[in-house]
């Protein structure tokens, strides 16, 4: 895994030989590769799944999966990071969310079936690369490379777009967090070195090239606060309750999306300060997206900084997902050299911040992180030094 700096070697990066050997010892027999990206996202947080728009990337931290068909209705799944084994019957996955690693790969394996396609048993040994809990989007790596393994197993063909699709609905479904479409989409269809300026209505893309003198820096808070699961479906309903209120006047409005702030501010009142402010949140937030792909199209790295900063403080400030944690990792690195900007990433409560740093000064940026943040707060960051990666898919083996 070259594109993960020296502070994330100390966990071995994992090779299909290793894992090809890994399934052998648990199961027996020889089994195919698959593997998914977790992903980060640089600005445009909170806007899928009000219509909006995103600029994810994949990174270099990857969910696999080994599978091999077995011969009953059966999906015997092996999790190398929680060391445990799960047995799921094809016919008996229905059910609420078990708030358990192995929803995932039940709910790709129900909706699969749900949307008519017949699988077959499978061994699945799966080996997570991707931290848990820190916003990165372990949950759609596991989705996406289980359904890539489930599908191939059984000699089934699903185009991508669909796959991410029925990936979103397995979380939403099953295992309770009501998220967009961004964190599948980008596993599936990320590309080594390029974000993607999604459109989350139509899904729309288009690559956009990160320069080479640039770095994604990464950095692990460590904290990862209860109140998250729950908080982010409040946030999505206080979306949809000033959808409605706006809609009584104006039919056509289905999303924030289609909500100017000049529209939203005659509802101050009526919406109330916690429902207009979330609401300012996502609308300011769209066009920030959007400004932030002009001046990445014209190389203009200092504004598109200046935007992630803006982004987190109406993150911390309008929808209120950031945390003391987020707060002090993107105030310190304000004051590091070669520092573009900063912002946290994902959906908040704890987890990580994502930094545009100089190349050059990644190393220093680094160093200076680890220790700001230890002085600060007694925990010592993770901090990884990352370029974007290729999105899913199976791996070959020699």
């Amino acid at each position: 895994m070259t594109n993960v700096a020296d502070a994330a070697k100390t966990k071995t990066p994992v090779t299909p030989q290793f894992l090809i050997q890994r399934f052998d010892q648990i199961f027996g027999g020889r089994s195919r590769i698959f593997r998914a990206p977790g992903r980060v996202n640089l600005i445009g947080e909170h806007t899928d799944y009000n219509d909006g728009f995103v600029m994810p990337a994949a990174i270099g931290f990857y969910t696999w999966v080994a599978a091999a068909q077995r011969d009953d209705r059966k999906l015997v799944v092996h999790s190398d990071q929680f060391a445990e084994t799960v047995d799921l019957d094809l016919e008996a996955l229905a059910g609420p969310p078990r708030q358990h690693w192995s929803d995932y790969v039940r709910g790709v394996a129900a909706v699969l079936q749900i949307s008519g396609y017949h699988l077959n048993g499978a061994n699945l040994l799966i080996h997570g690369e991707v931290p848990v809990g820190a916003g990165l989007s372990s949950s759609a790596a596991i989705e996406v490379s289980t359904a890539l393994a489930l599908t191939a197993t059984a000699g089934i063909e699903i185009p991508r777009l669909t796959l991410a699709k029925l990936c979103q609905r397995a979380e939403n479904e099953y295992s309770g967090a009501r998220c967009g479409i961004m964190d599948q989409f980008v596993s599936c269809f990320g590309q080594a070195d390029h974000a993607l300026m999604l459109d989350c209505r139509d899904l729309s893309y288009k690559p956009v090239p990160l320069p080479g003198e640039v770095k994604l820096v990464i950095c692990n808070t460590m904290v990862k606060h209860q109140l998250a699961g729950g908080e982010y479906n409040q946030r999505r309903a206080a979306c949809e309750t000033a959808v409605a209120a706006l809609r009584e006047k104006s039919p056509s409005i289905t999303a924030l999306r289609d909500i100017t702030m000049q529209d939203l501010e005659p509802y101050r009142e009526v919406l109330g300060d916690e429902v207009y402010r979330r609401s300012r949140h996502v609308i300011t937030e769209n066009d920030r997206v959007l400004d932030a792909a002009q001046a990445m199209a014209i190389g203009d790295l200092h504004r598109f900084g200046q935007l992630m900063y803006q982004s987190h403080e109406s993150l911390d400030k309008d929808y209120e997902v950031s945390c003391a944690e987020l707060n002090i990792m993107v105030e310190l690195a304000r004051g590091v050299d070669g520092v573009f900007g900063a912002r946290m990433t994902g959906g908040g409560f704890g987890g990580c911040t994502i930094n545009m740093v100089r190349a050059d000064a990644a190393s220093n940026f680094q160093s200076r992180i680890i220790d700001g943040y230890r002085r600060e707060t007694g925990l010592v960051p993770a901090v990884y030094v990352c370029s974007a990666a290729q999105g899913a898919g199976s791996v070959q083996v020699p």
